[in-house]
């Protein structure tokens, strides 16, 4: 159900109701992708809401193509919301009924301050040693000089202090007097993002908010709108931010950020909502997650208070063991769009694809090293090592090659069972260990010498392309 977009919708507070709330001025980044989940997973846990908003006010900066970006990251991840999205550029009418109403009950005023006065007071301020805060000279002004553009500035209180009751840091405590009359409407009659923030969350009823810790300043601010409203103060946690190995805010110099860049890259959602849960979560020594496990055990009361240190080489680790965790069939599903960006037709079905996928998933890190690995299965144009040409063709047993050539290619049947047999045929006839059959084999099948199981990878090649390959390297051998 999508809530009435003109009045205050409003639930109890016992049902939980969360929300991601996304500025479209760029692609979904690592931080954002960690708070989107944090909020779905809270929200699934207590069989509440997941509530998506864009925060599209800021229109220099905000495109359609950067919406689409993020919804589509989020919809790759499976963090699916329940209600939305919303757009704030849509909700203009409501923020100015709230910003008239708190114009009436005497808890926001009229600013006729020009940039340029306010620009010389700041600096007249800092050049004093003073906080360069908005002098309040407004504040009590009741004229309406006619014509003349105005801002509408929320009027703090001045004395006393505002406390935010946080989920992961207690009571934190802020003085009034140290808070601005900060701007709620500019004076092209545009919201500014902490109104916004208030009111939409008041009137989608969100009960829990969940966000980086760079807002905990906002929050007072907010808090204190909330409060002359009328409306009821949502539960607030502040997650630590995200850092690189460096312990500097990550940052694109630390390497991708973006969650579609990941998706490129050939990861799994479902492993990298494992890795980012894990960045400030954690649910005893468990580190691998499926998806069901982490909405049964996420919990906000073990969100650790430190910040979290993004490295590269673990998340390529949780992702290997999530490759080995999925079945061949749906990573050959994965495989198809990375095979027809390179221009890879598959020499076989779906069944052959999810074949290619058993042989190499143990071994692979993302599903573009899959297929890195894996090259061999979709082109006949191997080329040989050289190093490897040398040691186990050159030096080969050109006799027992071309014997088991002639045994695979008069097989009745191309299985592994077969294939193993012919094999053991020729190993024993000519009192050789597997290695020096099996690596000239490799060598001819895969250019190189790390590949699966021979016995499988010759299954899976084929038998015809494995024959001809063969042919091709049979003079290279013993000579």
């Amino acid at each position: 159900m999508t809530p009435p977009q003109g009045r205050w919708y409003a639930r109890p507070m016992s049902s939980v109701r969360t929300r991601f709330a996304p500025s479209p001025t760029g692609y979904l980044h690592i931080g954002g992708a960690r708070t989107a989940l944090f909020n779905f997973l809270y929200a699934r846990h207590h069989g509440g809401t997941f509530v998506l908003r864009v925060e599209d006010t800021d229109r220099e900066r905000s495109t359609a193509e950067a919406t689409q970006a993020i919804l589509g990251s989020l919809q790759w991840l499976g963090l699916q919301w329940d209600e939305g999205p919303f757009f704030q550029s849509e909700r203009t009418a409501l923020y100015q009924d709230h910003a008239e109403r708190l114009l009436a009950s005497g808890r926001a005023y009229r600013c006729y301050c020009t940039p340029d006065e306010l620009e010389q007071r700041r600096q007249a301020a800092q050049a004093e040693g003073r906080k360069p805060m908005y002098d309040r000279r407004c504040r009590e002004r009741r004229d309406a000089p006619a014509g003349q553009p105005f801002t509408i500035r929320f009027k703090t209180p001045l004395t006393g202090d505002t406390l935010v009751h946080d989920a992961l840091r207690g009571v934190v405590t802020f003085s009034n007097g140290e808070i601005d009359d900060l701007i709620i409407v500019r004076s092209d009659g545009s919201p500014t993002y902490n109104f916004c923030v208030v009111v939409d969350d008041a009137l989608m009823a969100i009960t829990d908010n969940i966000r980086g810790d760079d807002h905990l300043a906002n929050t007072p601010k907010q808090v204190l709108m909330y409060e002359a409203l009328g409306f009821p103060t949502p539960r607030f946690a502040h997650v630590p931010l995200i850092l690189g190995l460096d312990r500097a805010r990550l940052s694109k110099r630390h390497g991708a950020t973006s969650v579609l860049s990941y998706r490129d890259e050939g990861f799994l959602p479902a492993a990298l909502n494992n890795y980012l849960a894990r960045l400030g979560w954690s649910a005893g020594d468990q580190e691998i997650f499926t998806g069901e496990e982490l909405i049964e055990k996420f919990s906000l009361e073990h969100v650790g208070a430190s910040a979290g240190v993004f490295n590269p080489e673990k998340l390529e680790w949780v992702n290997a063991q999530h490759l080995k965790m999925t079945p061949a069939s749906a990573i050959a599903q994965l495989l198809k769009p990375f095979l027809a960006e390179r221009g890879w037709t598959p020499p076989g079905d779906d069944a052959w694809l999810a074949r290619v996928a058993a042989t190499l998933q143990e071994r692979a890190k993302t599903l573009v090293d899959l297929l890195d690995q894996g090259a061999y299965y979709f082109s006949d144009a191997v080329t040989i090592d050289e190093a490897a040409a040398a040691k186990h063709l050159a030096k080969g047993n050109r006799d027992a090659l071309r014997e088991l050539r002639d045994a695979l290619a008069a097989l009745d049947e191309w299985t592994v069972a077969a294939i193993e047999v012919a094999f053991q045929a020729i190993l024993a006839r000519h009192g050789l260990a597997l290695g020096k059959l099996a690596q000239p084999v490799r060598v001819a099948l895969t250019g190189g010498t790390v590949s699966p199981g021979i016995y499988e990878l010759l299954e899976v090649v084929g038998r015809e392309r494995s024959v001809a390959r063969l042919d091709r390297v049979l003079p290279m051998v013993g000579a």
